[in-house]
């Protein structure tokens, strides 16, 4: 019941986003909708279509000329004449453009659409538009691309949406007399236009601002942009309410769909202050003082005093946008937010294993129409079929010669899969070290049935005494994985630093091969030996701190599951300075590892490539 409620709230909110649309289509930057094809995203779409907002259509095959204007080379060939062309975000001015497949859009076709968002502007000429990205990508492929997911502020996930659950809302403007009580997604105009007048005088007060940005950091969010986004799809959520201020429902549905889908942290307990006690040795200034007498009822000082208690603290505001936020999130949101990937420094969450452009290998796909040039090739068998049924109608008449335009053009498209190989680094010291193995060998079991379609691998280190082994070098094999974790013996000292050394050794290896490695320490982080086997517990954590920023140079995912009794802010600390996430875990179990190890690996996927 609380999931049928939750898409239910969801469907609304994706509702209300299209009326918000009307009043300020670029202000917030648009809509992110990740949905599959299906009668959810149908619904969606057709409700906006009937809004009444321009939109053009962005295939992922426009050329750069075309997207922003230039050269018309059909026309230029027909007529002879140097012809010009208008570009499609030009034509989308004060209104919106709308991605399909955005997964899928090339990264030479996203870095102009931001850079005009940014700008506002097409070359030199003015240009305002919001952005409807439609996402159809699963949960083990990449999504759409961090430089246009930063700039859109609402986010909706409409793929765990019944059908059922979406509801007919009639478009048609609703009877005078009911105002927008009524059932209805297209603004009727004259609303509409004092909505449109009102919002650029709607205002916030500091406590809510600071609210927003102390949630926006609680979750986890560093982007500068997103608390912005938030107090202006905080207004524009006003404005559509008719009012002139932010209200306490407008930062709430701003903290659902613009910081909660946003989220890559929980927020940390507040710690409640303790009450303040009375001073049982008042100064003398303090007896002598009477007590003010309380004001009149009608005084104007009363009145300040009454609007100042009624004033929500920068404190209640921030756990209100906190439980909106968290409101909004799948159950199993504390393993996700977690393991979910952060921003590394160097490389970009290590993609180089996923693909690289202009490689002209893998499985070939039918061929495509498109402009060839940059990484795409001109498939001349398809540019001739598509060209000879047309001879004709163009009159060629030259024997031997064939009259191409530029809508024949097919290029050349291919397939190729991107394998990612999972470093698991485990912790054979200490007492605990025969349970957390034994689990760990049942993670690894359940992450090689599962990885076993998608050909990703598995390689296991292990360390303990006075010196780090690979145990398992890089592979596929269930069995050969349950033979070398069989009877692996434990205790003796932790070389946290050798094992990191040879982690990055590795990963540089496998980013030879053109596989992706990922890193998951399973450690309790006490490491009391050097890199030159000897004790010594502070020179081994310095050892261990200078690998572990060697890997976050690398750019890769890591995930450290720590291992203790009580999570541990050095482990922590540790697992920062790698550029990974922290996930602490007691008592180790299979199950859970396994899942967040697949959280980890989620955003490594294959993808096409033309």
């Amino acid at each position: 019941m609380a999931d049928d409620l939750k898409g239910l709230e969801t469907w609304n909110d994706a509702m209300t986003s299209l009326q918000l649309l009307q009043i300020d289509p670029h202000g917030f930057g648009g809509i992110w909708v990740r949905a599959p094809f299906g009668p959810v995203r149908d619904s969606w779409l057709r409700h906006l279509s009937q809004t009444g907002l321009r939109h053009v259509k962005l295939p992922g095959s426009t050329d750069l000329e075309r997207l922003l204007g230039g050269i018309d080379l059909s026309l230029t060939l027909q007529s002879g004449k140097l012809q010009m062309q208008t570009g499609l975000l030009q034509q989308a001015d004060q209104g919106l453009v709308c991605i399909s497949m955005a997964e899928n859009f090339p990264s030479a076709l996203v870095a102009p659409i931001t850079q005009a968002m940014d700008t506002q502007s097409v070359g030199s000429v003015r240009t305002q538009f919001g952005v409807v990205a439609l996402d159809e990508s699963m949960d083990d492929e990449p999504p759409l691309s961090q430089g246009l997911q930063e700039r859109l502020g609402l986010w909706f996930e409409l793929k765990d949406i019944a059908p059922s659950d979406v509801a007919e809302v009639s478009l048609n403007p609703p009877p005078q007399d009911h105002g927008l009580e009524a059932l209805s997604i297209q603004v009727p105009s004259d609303a509409l236009a004092q909505m449109k007048q009102l919002l650029p005088h709607v205002h916030w007060t500091d406590a809510q601002a600071l609210a927003i940005c102390s949630t926006a950091q609680g979750l986890g969010i560093d982007s500068l942009r997103i608390p912005t986004l938030a107090l202006r799809v905080a207004r524009c959520h006003a404005a559509l309410q008719g009012r002139g201020h932010v209200a306490d429902d407008d930062l709430a549905f701003a903290a659902r769909r613009v910081l909660g889908p946003r989220a890559t942290r929980l927020p940390a307990p507040q710690e409640d202050a303790p009450p303040s006690e009375a001073d049982p040795n008042p100064s003398d200034d303090q007896r002598a003082k009477p007590p003010e007498p309380p004001s009149p009822p009608d005084s104007p000082e009363r009145d300040s005093q009454e609007e100042a208690t009624n004033t929500p603290s920068p404190e209640n505001l921030q756990d209100l946008m906190v439980a909106a936020a968290l409101a909004s999130l799948p159950p199993d949101v504390l393993d996700g937010l977690l393991t979910k990937p952060g921003r590394n420094a160097g490389n970009t969450s290590g993609r180089s294993g996923q693909f690289r452009s202009g490689m002209q290998r893998g499985r070939p796909l039918p061929p495509r129409p498109g402009r060839p040039g940059g990484q795409a090739r001109l498939h001349i068998l398809a540019t001739l079929r598509a060209a000879a049924p047309k001879q004709r109608l163009r009159g060629s008449t030259r024997e031997g010669h064939v009259a191409i335009r530029s809508e024949d053009f097919h290029v050349h498209r291919y397939q190729q899969h991107s394998a990612s190989c999972l470093i698991l680094a485990l912790d054979a010291s200490g007492s605990a070290a025969l349970q957390r193995l034994a689990e760990a060998k049942g993670a690894v079991e359940l992450l090689l049935q599962q990885s076993y379609a998608r050909r990703d691998s598995v390689c296991i280190v292990s360390f303990k005494g006075a010196q780090a082994q690979l145990l398992l070098p890089m592979t596929r094999s269930l069995v050969r994985a349950k033979r070398a974790m069989t009877g692996l013996p434990g205790g003796g000292g932790t070389p946290l630093a050798l094992a990191l050394k040879m982690a990055c050794e590795q990963a540089a290896q496998l980013q030879r091969q053109g596989v992706t490695p990922i890193l998951v320490m399973l450690s309790d982080g006490r490491a009391n030996v050097t890199l030159q086997g000897l004790g010594g517990r502070a020179q081994a954590q310095a050892d261990a701190q200078q690998w572990a920023a060697q890997w976050r140079q690398t750019g890769h995912r890591a995930l450290w599951i720590d291992t203790s009794l009580q999570p541990d802010t050095q482990v922590q600390h540790m697992a920062h300075i790698m550029g990974g996430s922290y996930l602490p875990m007691p008592h180790v179990q299979a199950q859970r590892m396994a899942s967040a190890m697949e959280h980890l690996r989620r955003p490594v996927a294959s993808k096409k490539t033309a």
